[in-house]
């Protein structure tokens, strides 16, 4: 099953930002953008916005099978994760190349982090909510501390001097698996794309997916709609915290 998070519903909630000129979103993993963002992406990329993507680690222990080639493995990923890129609207795809399991939040991440939010200057930024409670994968609690340190790193002039760029502050950070969301983004029209996106990683079918590694036959298509019927109840359930048929529910911060 998808880990989308148990949100609780607490305060006010907005709904639908401007849409963007530019959007960053950043991952832990592979799989990460898709399963958290991928359907307000979609949206944006179809409504003229420039969607791009940042994935902080390899991806090289996304896998059960202890005699998997890593490398293969890291190639397959990346490519997944391009062509799921492609699949919500195209753009730019990065990966930072931590080993997975061992990100850090050091000066460095966060150097290499506000670095690229200074040149690329997106309106708005996804990423992991840090705060998220109980949360046990390290890669995911520190992506999303990476995310908010450099984001104040690129915003304040005299971090980072040595980067020779200009600060950059974007207009919101938008926090995806959080467990207290303030903001809906309606998907209604998307939730396709988003499936789509996600099945793109097929090497994630059994270790994050849920689904059967072969695509053939009737169990595997059991396991298909199931996954499809558990994406639009997720959907479904993110998105009745604004009285909307089908969202993606974020903590929104101003940056």
């Amino acid at each position: 099953m998808v880990p989308f998070g148990e949100p609780l519903r607490l305060g006010a909630v907005t709904t639908d930002l401007e849409v963007p000129e530019r959007a960053l979103a950043i991952g832990a993993h592979p799989d990460d953008i898709e399963i958290g963002c991928g359907g307000t992406l979609a949206k944006w990329a179809a409504a003229g916005a420039q969607i791009h993507h940042l994935v902080l680690t390899d991806g090289s222990k996304g896998t059960w099978d202890r005699d998997r080639d890593i490398a293969s493995l890291v190639a397959a990923r990346q490519e997944e994760q391009r062509e799921a890129a492609r699949l919500l609207g195209g753009g730019e795809v990065r990966f930072l190349d931590r080993p997975d399991g061992e990100l850090r939040n050091t000066i460095r991440e966060q150097w290499e982090v506000s670095r690229f939010i200074r040149q690329l200057r997106p309106t708005v930024v996804l990423a992991h909510d840090p705060w998220r409670r109980y949360r046990l994968h390290p890669d995911h609690r520190n992506a999303g501390f990476v995310v908010t340190d450099a984001l104040v790193a690129a915003r304040d002039p005299l971090f980072f001097t040595d980067q020779d760029l200009a600060p950059h502050r974007p207009v919101a950070l938008l926090l995806f698996e959080a467990d207290v969301p303030n903001h809906v983004e309606d998907v209604a029209g998307f939730e396709e794309v988003k499936i789509r996106a996600l099945l793109a990683h097929r090497s994630q079918y059994e270790t994050t997916l849920g689904l059967e590694a072969s695509a053939d036959g009737p169990s595997a298509e059991a396991s298909l709609s199931a996954f499809t019927a558990d994406i639009r109840a997720k959907l479904a359930e993110h998105g009745s915290f604004a009285g909307i048929e089908l969202g993606e529910s974020f903590h929104r911060l101003e940056v």
